[in-house]
């Protein structure tokens, strides 16, 4: 039956507001057998408290504006919600019985209906009120958390941190933000040690056991989504253990919060991370916020709390005498102390507290009618005018879309109320609620994937299978000639490239962006290597051939493939620890498709035309002054041939490409450039092997054989 301590004013119109004011609230045991009395809160919040004085700032300010609601004066209601959830519950149903109370039955039902359908909240950034079906006229002067949880993901990918853990409470603030992140983060190889949640009213035995866990966890890096009063207890109990060498990851809710920054949180909590609303100056609020007096009249209840609290004493009319506090004689000046309150430099959510209030005047400018009969008369407004909620919904909205800019892709709730989507997030075809992009890669279970995939295992098993022939007819004479030992190496390095073209299909993922352009480049050089060192022998066979053995023998045709696959090794290992390529969401293609790409982005693009220079120099060098009466090296000017061709039209066919075709190109590229150099070098030896082995003699080899 008691009534919430409140901060009011009379008006024409009264604005409701709800603040954490304290940030504790003790919860006594129910006996349900009395009615339940108010709870008791602590902790004085004095940056809560400078949130509520800037809504009275910017009532009086529009109550002073001749300009906007002229002859109508706003008034306000300001009860405290305690951060807890069953306060904010009962204060927000002393306001709406407040509201009924000495109404016509016609009025109060109105009232109560506007109580119920419009909120403009300062705070609430959780985005599970973004559901327009759900909460149809829930209206806020803060972004929501998809932004800050995208910003957050990126920052701890970008730092290279994929091994975090997480700390939240039971509300939907924490719950559904903590999940967001977890699942933007696996989207980015990221992994989640463990989520710690904080209940309500937490024991100290509580406390103690998500201390225990977070020190028994190997994760250094912890993204934390959750108020500062919420923290206090958790943060203190680390502190009284010491611990250090937690990287944090602040949410928007605390990172600002000069509760955590006195000198004893320094050594936890120094070098925290996170992002914070743009902050502005509010002309005339800190010379307001300085001329606050206590007062013994009613209605300045939370006043006189604040002036206790900061100055550390006991007002004289509160009845209230502590022996160990001096009194208080309310002249006291704030502009020598040091709070959160009077720190108004560049304020935040006291600046969107200062628009949601103006947002509502300027809808019932609007919804009143308030204008000129008479050109050089003063504004009027029509004070009797009947409205809707619904009315000061739309016309709330209108504003809030005038003042946003342009928008490109939003959803719409009727014809009026228009917001932008976030970044990935594409309008339904009903245009009422924002749903996820549609991502788009070359995936294993399409058709142009499973093409691929066959190929790529078809060039394996071919690998495989000449390698088991060639290790068969080792002994004979066109084996031995072609050097087994390098073309065992070279039938290996093509599996490689065959597995690795499989990197490029499916979803990309860090990993695999990273190793996919490397495993590729190294084996593909490895290849060519093997190519160039039995080109040489060739060489050494016909034009010294006596000295072939001794200056080219095996130990120095191996040296030769180790130090021109060695540059390629370094480049790939520079490029990877330069600039490394990542997973990207491209978001270019999505006005035109409705879907989002996920590729690869190369960083540094100079990278992969070195790794393809070096390919080329090598195929150069390869080809240069073959003896044209071998067989083998009219085999090895063809397979350069198909080379050549290959990369050279992979360029336009690259550019021209979109999507998951561009992955494709690349795909092809690699198979077909492998399907030739093994078909080109080893098919027709096979060929002789299986099928003619009478050719397999020195004759058949050098093109001198009598058919």
């Amino acid at each position: 039956d008691a009534e919430h301590p409140a901060l009011h004013a009379g008006g024409d119109v009264v604005i409701g507001g709800i603040f954490p004011l304290h940030y504790s609230a003790s919860v006594p045991p129910q006996t349900y057998t009395n009615k339940p009395e108010l709870l008791t809160c602590s902790g004085f919040d004095h940056r809560a408290f400078r949130w509520m004085m800037t809504m009275v700032f910017a009532v009086m300010e529009i109550n002073n504006n001749s300009s906007l609601l002229p002859g109508v004066k706003l008034g306000y209601r300001i009860v405290d919600g305690c951060d807890h959830i069953p306060t904010s519950l009962q204060a927000l149903l002393s306001l709406v019985s407040h509201s009924k109370s000495g109404m016509s039955e016609e009025d109060a039902q109105m009232e109560e209906h506007i109580l119920k359908t419009v909120n403009v909240s300062y705070f609430a950034t959780c985005t599970c009120l973004n559901d327009k079906h759900e909460y149809p006229s829930f209206l806020r002067t803060v972004p929501s958390d998809l932004f800050q949880i995208g910003g957050l993901v990126q920052m701890v990918t970008f730092m290279g941190w994929f091994w975090v853990g997480t700390i939240g409470t039971t509300d939907d603030y924490s719950l559904y933000g903590i999940q967001a992140f977890s699942h933007q983060l696996r989207q980015q190889s990221g992994c989640v040690e463990f989520q710690l949640i904080i209940p309500k009213s937490p024991t100290a035995a509580e406390i103690k056991e998500l201390a225990d866990k977070l020190q028994s966890s190997t994760a250094r890096v912890v993204v934390v989504f959750a108020r500062e009063g919420q923290l206090l207890d958790f943060f203190l109990e680390l502190i009284y253990r010491n611990v250090t060498g937690i990287q944090w990851i602040a949410s928007e809710a605390w990172v600002t919060a000069s509760l955590l920054t006195t000198p004893r949180f320094h050594a936890l909590l120094g070098g925290t991370l996170g992002f914070s609303f743009p902050g502005v100056e509010i002309p005339g609020l800190k010379e307001f916020l300085i001329n606050v007096r206590p007062s013994p009249e009613p209605g300045m209840e939370f006043v006189n709390m604040f002036w206790e609290d900061i100055f550390g004493c006991v007002l004289k009319f509160t009845g209230i005498h502590e022996n160990t506090k001096p009194i208080c004689t309310g002249s006291e000046d704030l502009r020598y102390t040091h709070s959160s309150y009077i720190d108004v430099s560049q304020v935040r959510i006291s600046y969107s507290v200062y628009k949601a209030v103006y947002a509502i005047a300027h809808a019932l400018h609007s919804l009143l009618k308030c204008e000129s009969p008479v050109s050089d008369m003063d504004l009027t407004c029509k004070k009797h005018e009947p409205f809707t909620s619904k009315q000061i919904c739309k016309i709330y909205t209108l504003n809030k879309r005038f003042l946003s800019g342009e928008i490109f892709l939003c959803f719409c709730k009727g014809s009026t109320e228009c917001q932008s989507c976030p970044e990935y997030y594409w309008p339904d075809k009903d245009k009422v609620k924002c749903l996820p992009g549609i991502e788009e890669f070359l995936s294993f279970s399409e058709a142009m994937g499973i093409v691929l995939v066959i190929l790529s295992l078809l060039g394996v098993i071919l690998a495989f299978t000449l390698t088991i022939i060639f290790h068969h007819f080792r002994s004979t004479a066109i084996v031995k000639a072609n050097n087994s030992e390098i073309s065992f190496l070279l039938l290996l390095s093509l599996k490689l490239c065959f597995l690795c073209s499989l990197l490029f299909i499916g979803q990309p993922s860090l990993w695999k962006c990273r190793l996919r352009q490397a495993a590729f480049g190294i084996s593909f050089v490895l290849c060519l290597s093997c190519l160039l060192v039995k080109t040489i022998v060739v060489l050494f066979a016909f034009r010294a051939r006596c000295l072939a053995p001794k200056l080219f023998g095996p130990s120095r045709q191996r040296t030769l493939i180790l130090l021109t696959t060695a540059p390629q090794v370094c480049l790939c290992t520079a490029w990877l620890l330069a600039a490394p390529s990542f997973p990207f969401k491209n978001p270019t293609y999505q006005a035109l498709t409705g879907k989002i790409v996920v590729e690869c982005k190369e960083p540094w693009p100079p990278g992969f035309y070195l790794v393809l220079g070096l390919t080329y120099l090598l195929l150069a060098f390869v080809r240069r002054k073959l003896p044209d009466t071998f067989n083998e090296a009219k085999l090895i000017t063809f397979n350069m041939m198909i080379k050549w061709d290959v990369w050279i039209s992979l360029k336009p066919a690259y550019v021209r490409s979109t999507g998951k075709l561009t992955v494709a190109v690349e795909v092809f590229a690699i198979l077909a450039s492998s399907f030739g150099l093994l078909l080109c070098i080893f098919l027709p030896k096979c060929f002789i092997l299986l099928l003619h082995p009478e050719r397999n003699v020195k004759r058949g080899m050098t093109g001198k054989y009598l058919r």
